[in-house]
């Protein structure tokens, strides 16, 4: 029996709503580092994180899922996802300081 390859996935996510202040950096780390999932997080200044998450498909929709919600404190208003090009440019998943 022949298996198919395992195609990635990258996602380039924006969440906008009450998300800074509230551990949304370290809790999306988490959830990336706990699904397998490769990248990094950052605030911007207007209030919003950005994020890139890349792996397998499955896992990057779950924390993309995730995304729509955050932790306790957050207040998600929207979420942007754009899928782009996987590169395998990440080891691990970071969170990024400074915009």
């Amino acid at each position: 029996m022949r298996l198919e390859p395992v195609f990635m996935k990258r996602a380039h996510v924006t969440i906008s709503g009450m998300v800074q202040g509230v551990f949304f950096r370290a809790k999306t780390r988490n959830e990336a580092i706990r699904n397998s999932v490769t990248g990094w997080v950052r605030n911007l200044p207007d209030g919003s994180v950005e994020a890139v998450f890349e792996g397998n498909p499955d896992d990057v929709d779950r924390v993309v899922g995730w995304c729509r919600i955050g932790p306790g404190l957050a207040a998600v208003e929207h979420v942007e996802v754009a899928e782009e090009p996987y590169t395998g440019a990440f080891t691990d998943f970071s969170i990024r300081y400074g915009h």
